[in-house]
């Protein structure tokens, strides 16, 4: 049985190893299919990603192995996506959004209610009005979010992969527990 934590921004730190190698593993796998070099990207990001406003970062472990984690921090109004090929509808950009950066669950444990019980700790209680995140259309993760409710708004072009899928997921209903 996994046990869950919130990770306080001061002490994110201390997971950044149990961090990079969970997605080192989640992210070998096809499509991705992502090596050392975008390992350490994702390693030389993670001290800036805990000081943006309303970081939140939720794990799941058993043991000393870190199963699942899921992070993000508030995208302000009027802001989005800065390599989006197009703008959300206007009721999205003009609210504070809660931009989900990683939601990875170790493969050997998927299909056990770890990634959505991830999700939903993750945005509990969040003030912001949608979620958002961005997903490669052929993953298996794609189609798992649009059977959770999430909507494509748009497309994002990145430079070192494959043009993503940015999702919306409406907030002000959600309990809060």
């Amino acid at each position: 049985m996994p046990t869950y934590h919130s990770v306080a921004r001061d002490e994110a730190h201390q997971v950044f190893d149990a961090l990079e190698d969970l997605y080192a593993i989640v992210y070998a796998e096809p499509p991705y299919s992502e090596g050392p070099e975008q390992v350490a990207r994702f390693r030389e990001g993670l001290p800036e990603e805990t000081t943006r406003p309303g970081f939140r970062l939720i794990t799941a472990t058993d043991g000393t192995l870190m199963l699942g984690a899921a992070y993000g921090w508030t995208m302000a109004t009027v802001t989005w996506w800065s390599r989006a090929n197009e703008d959300p509808p206007p009721e999205i950009r003009d609210a504070d959004k809660f931009a989900v950066m990683e939601w990875m669950v170790h493969p050997s444990h998927r299909g056990q209610g770890i990634g959505a019980e991830l999700m939903r700790r993750l945005l509990a209680g969040r003030s912001e009005q949608y979620a958002t995140l961005a997903s490669n259309p052929v993953s298996a993760a794609r189609r798992m979010y649009e059977r959770a409710g999430w909507q494509q708004v748009g497309t994002s072009a990145l430079s070192w992969g494959p043009t993503m899928d940015l999702l919306v997921l409406p907030l002000q209903l959600r309990p809060t527990a």
